[in-house]
């Protein structure tokens, strides 16, 4: 049984954000109310998960890990490319015993912001906008109809939070609150966002 999920991720004008339910199932039980869902990974990348909780956890381990590496080699921090496919290639690696995981990563760079979708088996695909988990068929009605691009941050955060609470409206899988990622070129910010400002 994969635990449910509503991750959702959209390139901004100037920054990108990422959101995530907070509720963790094992079948028809929830386990657990404040279930961190998305990660920041450097202070210009981040994440949006959906799968089993202890894979993207030791996974969003590493890829810090390797971040850090890079930045002390290289002297300069990853990129979002760079990190999408590092994580692609390990995904691939793993395709006999796979992470039961798919992500959403963005992040922002040097050249603007850039989005990935990802599957467990490491499938990389750039896009404007992503989302993942059991409510992902829920949510991207929502951002197909309203999306747009170079959205300011302000109508970009409006969006994410729509997209997640209606997919948490309907699926018993995703709940209990949102949590926020907003990233720009200043770096990362994170927002909580109570059930009872959901209107739920």
């Amino acid at each position: 049984m994969v635990p449910g999920s509503c991750g959702v991720a959209i390139k901004c004008k100037d920054g990108v954000i990422l959101g995530n339910d907070r509720r963790a199932t094992w079948g028809y039980t929830v386990t657990n109310k404040a279930t961190k869902k998305v990660f920041k990974i450097t202070e210009n990348i981040g994440l949006a998960a959906y799968g089993l909780i202890g894979d993207f956890q030791i996974l969003v381990k590493i890829l810090r890990a390797q971040a850090n590496l890079y930045e002390l080699d290289a002297g300069k921090h990853i990129t979002t490319k760079s990190l999408a496919k590092l994580i692609s290639n390990f995904l691939y690696s793993r395709k006999q015993a796979p992470l039961y995981t798919n992500l959403v990563v963005a992040g922002i760079d040097d050249d603007g912001p850039h989005l990935y979708t990802l599957d467990a088996l490491g499938s990389l695909m750039p896009d404007d906008y992503g989302t993942t988990g059991t409510g992902m068929l829920l949510s991207i009605g929502i951002l197909e109809a309203d999306y747009k691009p170079n959205m300011t941050l302000k109508a970009g955060e409006a969006l994410v939070v729509k997209a997640i609470s209606n997919a948490i409206k309907r699926d018993a899988m995703s709940g209990n609150g949102i949590d926020l990622l907003i990233i720009t070129k200043s770096g990362a910010q994170e927002k909580k966002i109570e059930i009872d400002e959901l209107g739920e």
